[in-house]
């Protein structure tokens, strides 16, 4: 495979890419400009047979017995990504629906993606991308659009000392090489589990490795060691033009930079990440309990109580994960920690939970403190016997024997989103002077709506190695002055177009999005202003450019007319996505 050591000059790959969208308005079936069954034989010879015709397994035609096996697959995470005409969230109202390509490239390889790249250029296609396919967005897929599906492009490969591309052998380091098409339980299966290293990544053990790196990228321990893009050391990546190059700090070091959190999907087709690793620590464990307020002021005085513990006792490198406001009266914990044994971590909490046993006004069961060898962390063999039903195997024929996902998340295979808000609450909020301000705007939104406070996806706290290379992303900068992000969302469940029995009650989801707004509105008379993380945030937003990447945009704007001056790469709310109509397929501003 020939690869381009350096991106050419704008002007040059614009004239490369010049036949990408020469018309205003992509092709369409049923269009004169719409490929023949002789140019889709072409790609799928090019391609060795790997083009596939979609159609959902819901839509009209469709057996039952093909129907029902959808219907009982919906229930795990794998089936779905396994399947190119389904996305793992079926729908937004009011937003989009989750409906098939038209035709997928299942690629195999950097070149079968080039030649669907250029397929799409010659033929003025819609283009889509799907890893995981765990977008909120519903980037990884559009009607009548031609998908490159990387799903079997899923080695991962550990690496004692790399050097990247045209950089010098000092940079030498521990690394793992990740396809595009591999899942978080595949890295963490390799690195951690038989490898004993670990390697950050996301929380969700079926997200897509390549599209949560591009979004910027939290797991549970990114407090300890920043975010999955400030880890990235290397990419293979297809651009416009459909040349395979290599992006990293020494070569292609913008488009570099663009990957690292400037949006999956809108710079170029990821093939092949090189991710950094790190020591692993002796020990992982969680915090689970609840804990109830008998009254408002009550529950006031117990929010007040942990906003100031966690400043003083949780604000650093060791604790990630959430803490919900639920029901108005009940404060969730649902935390993560790294680098302390359970002694530690106990003695961590002593304090505040001492202070609510001495209370009347609050009840809750004496709250789970468990650490475990950090290398059984991702290992389902181990849950399995020590802590049955925490995770969910696939359980289908030929399954790996890696594959589970947290059994919690399975409430979110296929769900349908009523309403998505997120903002991240800056370090400032912590100050004693200030807490006030910060637990009235959370227990008025809680009043309205259940808050989640996700420490993990605000790097704030963080060591300095951490902070200074996620700052080298194309993040929006306030990601590291930020102590948590706030999410409050709702929806329900899965609703893909053809569901005999499951369409969406529209006027009760819409109703629920509005009292989320209202929320988040609440909540944010304590922080004007704030930013939002583009992979878990409102489709609507009305300030995407400065809420996603604040004043990292223009300089995201200019590699973006570098390597794609034609537009094929679209998402919504992506960069450069202000010039195409929603769904992609007109341009309404001159490229």
């Amino acid at each position: 495979m020939t690869m381009s050591a350096a991106l050419l000059p704008g002007a040059a790959l614009a004239k490369g890419a010049s036949k990408a969208n020469t018309g205003r308005t992509r092709a369409r079936p049923g269009t004169p400009a719409w490929p023949g069954a002789q140019a889709w034989q072409s790609l799928r010879t090019e391609t060795g047979a790997r083009l596939l015709a979609l159609s959902s397994p819901f839509a009209r035609g469709q057996s039952d017995a093909v129907r029902a096996e959808a219907l009982a697959g919906l229930k795990n995470p794998y089936y779905i990504g396994d399947n190119p005409a389904l996305t793992q969230t079926s729908g937004w109202q009011d937003a989009w629906t989750s409906r098939a390509s038209a035709y997928a490239v299942a690629a195999r390889d950097a070149l079968d993606v080039a030649a669907a790249v250029k397929f799409a250029n010659r033929h003025n296609l819609r283009l889509v991308v799907k890893g995981g396919g765990h977008s909120y967005f519903g980037a990884s897929n559009a009607p009548d659009s031609l998908l490159v599906w990387t799903r079997s492009m899923n080695k991962v490969a550990m690496v004692d000392a790399f050097v990247a591309q045209g950089c010098p052998q000092a940079s030498s380091q521990p690394a793992v090489h990740v396809g595009a098409g591999a899942m978080w339980v595949d890295a963490y299966a390799e690195v951690t589990t038989r490898g004993g290293r670990y390697v950050q990544g996301g929380g969700c053990t079926t997200v897509g490795v390549a599209g949560l790196v591009q979004g910027g990228g939290f797991g549970s321990f990114s407090k300890g060691f920043g975010t999955a893009a400030a880890n990235l050391i290397e990419a293979e990546v297809v651009t416009a033009d459909g040349a395979v190059r290599i992006a990293n700090a020494c070569t292609n070091p913008d488009l570099f930079w663009a990957l690292k959190g400037g949006g999956g999907g809108s710079f170029g087709v990821v093939t092949r990440l090189t991710l950094r690793t790190h020591a692993l620590p002796e020990f992982f464990g969680a915090v689970f309990g609840d804990i109830t307020a008998a009254s408002n002021e009550a529950w006031r005085a117990l929010v007040a109580r942990f906003v100031d513990f966690y400043s003083t006792s949780l604000f650093n490198a060791h604790w990630g994960e959430t803490v919900s406001l639920k029901d108005g009266k009940t404060l969730k914990l649902s935390m993560v920690f790294q680098g302390l044994d359970q002694a530690q971590a106990q003695a961590a909490w002593a304090p505040f939970f001492a202070w609510v046993r001495e209370r009347k006004e609050y009840s809750f069961a004496e709250p789970a403190v468990m650490a475990i060898p950090a290398r059984h962390f991702w290992n389902p063999q181990f849950f399995q016997k020590h802590a049955p039903g925490l995770t969910t195997m696939d359980a289908r024929p030929g399954a790996s024997p890696d594959h589970h996902f947290w059994t919690g998340d399975g409430e979110q295979a296929g769900w349908f989103i009523h309403g998505y808000q997120s903002a991240w609450l800056p370090s400032g909020l912590l100050a004693p002077q200030r807490q006030a301000l910060l637990v009235d705007a959370l227990c008025a939104a809680a009043a309205q709506w259940d808050v989640a406070l996700h420490f993990n996806k605000g790097i704030a706290g963080a060591p300095k190695a951490a902070l200074d290379a996620t700052r080298d992303t194309a993040m929006n900068p306030a990601v590291v002055d930020a102590f948590a992000l706030a999410i409050i969302a709702g929806g329900g469940g899965p609703a893909f177009p053809g569901m005999q029995g499951k369409a969406v009650d529209e006027e009760p989801a819409r109703r629920s999005a509005t009292r989320i707004r209202s929320a988040m509105e609440a909540l944010l008379k304590a922080a004007p202003n704030a930013g939002a993380y583009l992979s878990e945030s409102d489709y609507f937003q009305p300030r995407w450019q400065d809420a996603y990447w604040g004043d990292n945009y223009a300089r995201l704007a200019r590699i973006k007319a570098a390597v794609d001056p034609g537009g094929l790469f679209f998402v919504h709310h992506g960069v450069g996505s202000e010039e195409w109509s929603a769904d992609g397929f007109t341009r309404v501003k001159p490229g």
